[in-house]
């Protein structure tokens, strides 16, 4: 098996900074030294350029460094197309949840029936009358299944990435009250923390 890393050291998503430290703290920890451990080929292509959000202007509070989110998942989308292509797996590193727009773009991109199985505590499906930071990580899943702004279902010019019947949550224990209603007006499958124990 051939697994081509990917890091997107991503934190314009969140309204804190530290998850664009993921990729270098899990190479650190000798990832691409155990996965060749278990007799898989790796290649570490490196890091997206990802701006520092000091360096730009939040731009529209209702989604935070919208423009500079966009342009790092189109080209995520096309490294992961590519990486595709060639033959291996896609390993991306990161970064905030964001970044999944472009990680699940590139794989929409070559595979148009991909199923989707989000694990996280919290649902990532608000939108803009629904979010109450402007953060876009917590209109991810939201976008990647074709609901929100336009301009994140969009990102990189296929939509939706994957199809909510072929999406699955699992592990949510916190939901603002309109994102849980958006998730049960969708076809989403929710399994919460209760239902995982």
């Amino acid at each position: 098996m051939k697994v081509s890393v990917i890091g997107v050291p991503l934190d314009m998503g969140a309204n804190r900074r530290g998850t664009d430290m993921g990729p270098s703290a899990l190479r650190y920890a000798f990832l691409a030294k155990k996965l060749c451990a278990l007799g898989i080929e790796v290649r570490d292509l490196g890091n997206v350029p990802v701006p520092v959000p000091e360096s730009r202007e939040i731009g529209r509070l209702e989604l935070i460094y919208l423009d500079e989110i966009i342009k790092v998942c189109n080209l995520l989308a096309s490294e992961v197309k590519k990486i595709i292509s060639d033959g291996a797996f896609p390993l991306v590193l990161g970064g905030d949840h964001s970044m999944a727009m472009g990680t699940l773009a590139g794989i929409a991109l070559s595979y148009q029936e991909a199923g989707l199985l989000w694990f996280d505590a919290h649902g990532d499906f608000n939108d803009l009358e629904t979010s109450t930071t402007g953060n876009i990580h917590g209109m991810s899943l939201a976008s990647i299944v074709g609901k929100g702004s336009p301009e994140l279902v969009r990102c990189a010019g296929i939509w939706p990435k994957v199809k909510e019947e072929r999406t699955c949550l699992i592990g949510v224990r916190s939901l603002d009250r309109k994102e849980r209603d958006l998730l049960k007006q969708s076809g989403v499958t929710v399994f919460t923390i209760k239902d995982y124990r």
